[in-house]
């Protein structure tokens, strides 16, 4: 096993319950878990603010002042119940997913202009899909029970969130094949509150499996409330970096040796529409 290999296998996942054949229901399937204590841990259970340095008081005062942006980041909420266990998955390509899904967030306010921003026609979507279709992101308000609206200019999706609003974000894998999904809110690990990045833990969806990923993940057993707020009270600003504020990201990865990953969306995602092959058409 070479050396790379052997970190993917101690990457440390959470199951998520199957909900097999289900349609896209408007609340997500939460994991039940038993803690098998096999992987190492590395969450982050408190969300400490950024402290300014003994550097004079002016310094000090714009530390602890900063201008508040306009729009909407998402705060460290209360505490809720969210059972979770160890399971093993081994990535087909342990730092590239096979497909990302990318959703922005503000006010009103803020996404009319965004959209008046980037220009063209407005388009009104309640999820994003991606694989074609095999995989579907979407935002849920849990105030309303409701989806939340959202619109798409170009190859961007905005979700309008309104403050105060507790919300999860809602993935339905809608193939039969096990799928591991890394998220990212305002850049930030859902999992472990660090930077978002790929080769980060996540969570494993069984097939026709339905997940809610409805906070930061404080144990085992508890997430911390995803909660839009101003940006200056976003989880990710007391953390010392809000630059990310408002972006939500999930990639997948598929499992090694599954056909699916190897034969059909590798072989789509690489396939040409021209060749260089002849000038004209040979026969079958």
């Amino acid at each position: 096993m070479r050396p790379i290999e052997a970190l993917v296998g101690l990457w440390f996942t959470l199951c998520v319950a199957a909900c097999a054949g289900a349609s896209q229901p408007a609340r997500g399937i939460e994991a039940r878990a038993t803690a098998s204590g096999a992987a190492a841990r590395s969450f982050e259970p408190t969300a400490p603010p950024v402290q300014a340095e003994a550097a004079g008081p002016a310094v000090a005062a714009a530390a602890a002042a900063p201008p508040e942006r306009a729009g909407l980041g998402t705060a460290w909420g209360e505490t809720r119940e969210s059972h979770a266990e160890d399971v093993t998955f081994l990535r087909e390509s342990p730092s590239a997913p096979f497909a990302v899904a990318e959703l922005r967030y503000d006010d009103r306010a803020g996404v009319d202009a965004l959209v008046a921003y980037h220009g063209g026609e407005r388009a009104y979507p309640v999820d994003v899909s991606v694989a074609d279709g095999a995989i579907t992101v979407y935002l849920v308000d849990h105030e309303t029970d409701t989806p939340l609206e959202a619109v798409r200019v170009g190859d961007r999706t905005y979700v309008v969130g309104e403050e105060g609003h507790r919300y999860g974000i809602v993935v339905a894998n809608r193939t039969d094949h096990r799928v591991e999904a890394v998220a990212t809110v305002d850049g930030l690990d859902v999992v472990s509150g660090r930077r978002g990045r790929y080769d980060r833990r996540g969570y494993v969806l069984a097939p026709w499996a339905t997940l809610e990923i409805d906070g930061y993940r404080r144990s085992q057993d508890a997430v911390a409330s995803f909660r839009f707020a101003g940006v200056g009270r976003s989880y990710a600003a007391e953390r010392g970096d809000a630059r990310n504020v408002g972006v939500i990201g999930v990639a997948f990865f598929a499992e090694r040796g599954d056909p699916w990953a190897t034969s059909d969306l590798r072989l789509r995602d690489t396939a040409r529409p021209f060749s260089s092959d002849g000038r004209f058409a040979p026969p079958p």
